[in-house]
């Protein structure tokens, strides 16, 4: 998952500005005591932190894998 997917799902699950508070605001155990934010820039790579916000915010498994990717061209 690259980055602008990552910031895609996190804008899709969760809106922009709600988002974006728990990327900077929730402390996740699974990552070390870190935010979101604070893992990402420690370099844990943004797949592994969309997983433990997803487990965290209690986001049903359908929506864990292929989030923030684009939608297939028709």
């Amino acid at each position: 998952m690259k980055l602008s997917e990552f910031q895609r799902a996190m804008a899709d699950e969760f809106g922009t500005g709600y988002g974006q508070a728990l990327l900077s605001d929730l402390v996740l155990g699974e990552l070390g005591g870190r935010t979101g934010k604070a893992a990402i820039d420690a370099g844990i790579p943004p797949r592994e932190v969309w997983i433990a916000l997803c487990k965290e915010m209690g986001v049903p498994q359908s929506h864990w894998y292929g989030a923030g990717k684009p939608a297939p061209k028709r």
